[in-house]
């Protein structure tokens, strides 16, 4: 493997749990192993690691999935397209609302409550009795619009019936002030990354009534981002920082070094969060859904979760066009192909000997059991993905799967084309 050419790099991370590959390659030597001298700049929202890759005082960073997209299509911004050639987690995030709304979701709908994976239908009931008394809507916040969470939070309330613009408000917080927003009542609820659901229920604000792990199974979450321009102009640094933070996924994915990976990301520099909470949420899952272990199903680095799947870019672009926020003249395959890099993935990885996957794509909530990758260098274990709702999504097909729901904002054609 050839020597970087570019050495020195700065990215930028958002304190959360899946900053882990980023903080593990910087405190372990990974970066250095590769070649890489790296500074970590912590940053206070997401709209900052963005804005400061596009202006090149970040080479990349910890982004979120779909704000690459976004970025990619001046969707909500400057248009800076951006190169995704990593995955940095699968699911890690979970809703959670306030004590005095879980309160009222049992009164209304005890039985539903009662039931694993949770239901926004008692949530329904709620909002149609606040309606019906005059009460003003209830406020949820997401992270940031261009978001799983967003898309997640959006898919968990209409698979209820409920319309997220319609029925409620959606805001937007970055993921350390959700609990001093719920403690001063502002909102009534959010969707966000660990460990800060774990937070809000240690500080007895709220309690988490769906981790993202019920809502799609291994649903991607966070990426490495860099601009397109940098990956062209360093290819050899591009690899070396993808090798780099693949190892470090494959250290923190590993059971025996959690306990480790909560201390190195309760330091200040990193999430600065209570070690208990952060273990917490790093801890397997507990039988029955034990609230107090919010996303304890994280994956790092296991079932190919560093790979960038284009079904998985198509997934987010598809979800954009249902609640119209892009319109049906994108053409999403192009967009999706030209974001999402899997070809820079393998070539950074194959020489380690790892499996890597061969396809771009895959049928995604297609696979109720665990299942094995036959498409790849060597077989790959994956896990279950079924949706909530039972849907598959067919990557071939986006603009048919964002047509074929009740709720939602996209009634244009059900067309599609394959790039």
């Amino acid at each position: 493997m050839s020597k970087p050419d570019r050495r020195q790099l700065n990215l930028g991370f958002i304190p959360l749990n899946d900053c882990a590959p980023l903080a593990v390659a910087k405190a372990h030597g990974f970066f250095e192993d590769e070649g890489l001298e790296v500074e970590l700049s912590r940053e206070a929202s997401w709209a900052n690691v963005r804005d400061k890759i596009a202006v090149g005082a970040l080479e990349g960073g910890h982004l979120l999935a779909p704000m690459a997209l976004a970025a990619s299509m001046g969707v909500g911004g400057e248009r800076t397209p951006l190169t995704v050639p990593l995955s940095l987690n699968l699911n890690g995030s979970a809703i959670t609302l306030s004590t005095g709304l879980i309160k009222a979701m049992w009164e209304a709908d005890p039985e539903m409550m009662a039931r694993r994976p949770r239901s926004a239908r008692p949530l329904a009931r709620v909002i149609a009795a606040r309606r019906e008394a005059g009460e003003r809507p209830l406020t949820l916040a997401v992270v940031f619009a261009y978001s799983m969470h967003a898309y997640e939070l959006r898919y968990w309330l209409a698979a209820a019936g409920v319309d997220p613009d319609r029925d409620l408000r959606l805001v937007v917080a970055p993921p350390p002030r959700m609990t001093e927003r719920l403690r001063a009542g502002e909102i009534d609820g959010f969707c966000v990354g660990a460990p800060w659901n774990a937070i809000a229920v240690a500080e007895g604000l709220g309690e988490i009534i769906v981790r993202a792990s019920e809502i799609w199974p291994m649903g991607p979450d966070k990426v490495l981002g860099v601009t397109q321009a940098w990956a062209n102009a360093h290819p050899q640094a591009l690899q070396a920082l993808i090798r780099a933070l693949s190892r470090a996924a494959a250290w923190a994915d590993t059971p025996a070094n959690r306990p480790a990976l909560a201390r190195l990301l309760a330091r200040p520099e990193f999430v600065g969060e209570p070690e208990a909470l952060i273990a917490q949420s790093l801890a397997p899952p507990a039988d029955g859904g034990d609230e107090a272990r919010p996303q304890a199903d994280i994956v790092f680095h296991r079932h190919a979760a560093g790979f960038p799947w284009r079904s998985h870019a198509l997934w987010f672009l598809s979800q954009m066009l249902r609640w119209g926020q892009i319109g049906p003249e994108i053409d999403l395959q192009a967009v999706a192909t030209s974001v999402y890099r899997p070809d820079l993935f393998r070539s950074a990885i194959q020489p380690l000997g790892e499996p890597v996957p061969m396809g771009d794509r895959k049928r995604e909530g297609a696979h109720p059991q665990p299942w094995r990758l036959e498409d790849a260098s060597g077989p790959i274990l994956m896990a279950p993905d079924v949706f909530l709702d039972g849907r598959v999504f067919d990557p071939e097909k986006p603009l048919a799967y964002a047509c074929d729901f009740e709720i939602g904002r996209y009634t244009g054609g059900s067309e599609d084309t394959t790039a």
